[in-house]
Parts: structure tokens; sequence; C-alpha cells
């Protein structure tokens, strides 16, 4: 279990020492509809604009995941996008969140893995209750709820055999003291949660009130299994190497000219 009970939620591995940092009071930006079939390059041109330090294969995988869950049902067109991308150490700001409607960057942080996927690399990823690891693939956003370490907010895994058992092992965003970077310089990493995206205190409730209800979070990493097997992505034919090698090529290459999210 990642916790005691869905209740409870992830939970560090470590003590928590002192008082919790105080949540910022932050009121993310109105979101406007976006038209289902909006155009791939323009959307990655801009989220490549957006955060210029995120390795635009990963966006491109994620932006196609958004895609097949568009085609699917399991989403709405004007959900936002959150991109993780494991594959940096926990000393990086890994995970983005974007507004694609508004086409803006809502928030870049830190985020911490979980304790059985690796020190400041993950490295293993797991579907398994009681593994302590982190899963991969397309999450879609749900309700929000008090618990053992405060105001979390679930998530329901849509990469069937990768993420898919996240409510029952109760992988929720929620904050975490363990997440803040200051203890970077002491320890050298983040500290690791249980398998949830933990994020610092003093921004995880305004991050989980922008992600709440029905948006996407996409978590990635170099890993073969998932990206040979996983489904989330898979929509169209095309393989997640060939995604990411077409996009890393894009961006060597100059990647053309950047563009906005347009309506129709």
């Amino acid at each position: 279990m990642c916790g005691i009970s869905l209740l409870a939620g992830c939970a560090g591995p470590q003590p928590r020492p002192g008082a919790p940092a105080a949540s910022a009071r932050l009121t993310p930006p109105a979101i406007a509809a976006t038209p289902v079939a909006a155009a791939r390059q323009p959307l990655l041109q801009t989220l490549a604009r957006l955060a210029p330090d995120a390795d635009r294969g990963v966006l491109a995988l994620a932006l196609q995941a958004r895609e097949c869950a568009l085609r699917n049902g399991d989403a709405d067109a004007d959900a936002r996008l959150a991109v993780i991308d494991y594959s940096l150490p926990s000393t990086h700001k890994r995970l983005w969140v974007f507004d694609l409607a508004e086409a803006r960057l809502l928030f870049h942080e830190h985020v911490a893995h979980g304790q059985g996927s690796g020190e400041n690399v993950a490295r293993r990823f797991s579907n398994v209750e009681g593994s302590y690891q982190t899963s991969l693939g397309l999450y879609r956003t749900a309700e929000t709820y008090q618990g053992g370490n405060g105001y979390s907010l679930r998530m329901d895994g849509l990469d069937p055999g990768f993420n898919d058992a996240a409510r029952r092992r109760a992988i929720v965003m929620h904050g975490a003291w363990y997440a803040d970077p200051d203890l970077i310089r002491a320890r050298g990493r983040l500290g690791r949660s249980q398998g949830c995206p933990a994020l610092r205190e003093g921004i995880a409730r305004v991050v989980i009130d922008a992600m709440k209800q029905r948006q996407l979070l996409f978590a990635y990493a170099d890993d073969a299994a998932w990206l040979q097997r996983g489904r989330s992505f898979a929509c169209d034919g095309r393989d997640a190497r060939t995604i990411l090698a077409a996009a890393r090529g894009d961006a060597a290459q100059g990647g053309g000219a950047i563009g906005a999210i347009s309506a129709p």
C-alpha cells in the first residue's frame, strides 16, 4: 500500500520534524475551451517555448497521450496538462503544469518520487501495491480530500498495467515536508514518498486546486518496458521511441517557428 488507507495517502520514510509550512494562497488563471483537434506541432512548439528546459520529446509524448485521452473520451479538451520527467534527478525542477487554453506555464516545481524507485534518480517503476515505487503513464485527476498528508488529490491511471492501480494504491498528489528543495543542500536529494508525486508544502494546495477534477498528469521516465508496452500514447500507431526521436530531432534542427494555440 501507499499509506494505511485511501484516507491516508502516501507518507514519507522519515518522521516529520516541526510544524508544516504555510500553504500559498494564489488563484490560478481561468481556462477557456480549446478545440480537441488543435494542431499537434503548434501545441508542441508552444510548450517548448513555455518550458525551454523541458525535454521536447517528453512534451511530445505527453501531448500524444493527451490526444489519445481526448479520442477515447477520457479527458476534456480544456483540461490542463501536468508533465513530470522522472528521468531527471530529484534535485531538478521536473514538474511543469500547463494551461493549454491560455498558453501559459502555471507551475514549474520539484516533485518527489517513490522510495522504492531509487535515490536521487528514479530507476524502478511499478503498478504493484506495496512496492513504494512511482508509476508511469497518463493520469486523470479526480477529487480532493483531507488525509494523513493534509490536502490531497486522487488520480486515476489511464495506462493499463502501468498506473491503473493508482487509486487502489492511494497514489495521490499531496504536500510533504520532505519535498522541500531546501533539503537538497543537506541530503543531496529530495526526500521520497511511498509512490506519490509529493510537492513542497508551500505550493501543494495551489497546484492541487489547479489540477483537480479531470485534469491530466503525464509521468515519464526512460523505462524500456513502459516505452514499449504503454498504451496511453499509442492510439495512432506510432511507438514511443518514434515520437521521442521525431520531436528531439526537430528541436536539434531548430524546431521551426514557435506557434500558438488558436481557436478554429
